[in-house]
């Protein structure tokens, strides 16, 4: 099973945002007054530079004064420009800082991006504990990237003990959002019995739901499933189609599997000039199978 896929949460942006000169004038006088909301307001404007010129200091500037009044998508959009260095020196503390303000108001994309923190010791000491307890936070509010790492905590059994129905019913809730690497894990599951009744056709309907998104671990496996007849009909073309897929987004494991495609003549002509060009890509992905298969095969 894969580990954590992190990803950030970027700027948040406001609903409705200066259309013209005019609105923006108006948004700068009441940001001036000290509303909070078009201190925010303007620096979203200033950070995407909407009737003004682009300015990510002069952003960072009004969303501290948003934050200061308790503005909580400031707080977060501060955070993520503190950890990038956007628009202020790079500072994972004062991310976390503003982070946890801002989810502690319940900002659930701050509670999962604060989880990550703690998970990755970013501003903080590692604790996996601590970043389930924020994944948790995220993922009853609905916020798909914690829910699909708090799967993957049940899974590999970091912060809480090793359930893999936990870790189903969390992959579960992000793949019905259209998580792609959910929808893989959840498939991994059903393939496997784990935390579920086997059920390859299961797998194969999560497989396929993430590999038409992309997936190209989804598309890895998806393969295996035609080239085996698991869940469904043995078919070595479709193998081959869905291997080609994965390894043309350079996925180590596919690009073998197609090299022995070629060299066996499984789903397509055999090319042995094709199969060991495929071969040579994963070995040097550090494939060790395949670096075996080049000696065995091309010596």
């Amino acid at each position: 099973m894969k580990k954590l896929l992190f990803i950030l949460l970027a700027i948040l942006p406001m609903m409705c945002y200066a259309q013209d000169a005019n609105d923006f004038q108006k948004i700068k006088a009441s940001a001036e007054k000290g509303n909070a909301e078009d201190q925010y307001l303007l620096g979203f404007c200033y950070y995407k530079g909407r009737e003004v010129a682009k300015d990510e200091r002069l952003a960072v500037s009004w969303w501290i004064k948003a934050a200061q009044q308790g503005v909580a998508d400031a707080q977060h959009n501060l955070g993520y420009c503190y950890e990038n260095g956007i628009g202020v020196a790079q500072d994972y503390k004062q991310a976390v800082a503003y982070y946890r303000k801002a989810a502690e108001q319940g900002q659930e994309n701050s509670q999962y991006n604060l989880g990550r923190c703690y998970y990755n010791g970013m501003g903080v000491a590692v604790d996996f504990q601590q970043a389930v307890a924020w994944y948790q936070k995220a993922a009853e509010q609905g916020q798909v990237m914690a829910q699909y790492n708090l799967g993957l905590c049940y899974n590999n059994g970091e912060g809480v003990d090793l359930d893999y129905k936990q870790a189903v019913a969390w992959f579960r809730k992000a793949a019905e959002q259209r998580y792609p690497a959910a929808q893989y894990n959840l498939g991994v599951l059903y393939s496997n019995g784990d935390g579920v009744v086997q059920d390859y056709k299961q797998a194969v309907e999560w497989y396929r739901k993430a590999a038409a998104q992309g997936y190209a671990n989804a598309q890895n496996n998806l393969g295996f499933c035609y080239y085996k007849g698991n869940g469904v009909p043995q078919n070595d073309q479709q193998a081959f189609i869905w291997w080609k897929k994965a390894a043309d987004q350079g996925l180590a494991n596919s690009q073998k599997l197609l090299g022995l495609c070629y060299y066996d003549g499984i789903g397509v002509e055999k090319d042995e000039k094709l199969a060991k060009s495929l071969l040579e890509k994963a070995a040097r992905q550090g494939d060790k199978e395949a670096a075996a298969f080049l000696e065995e095969l091309f010596p």
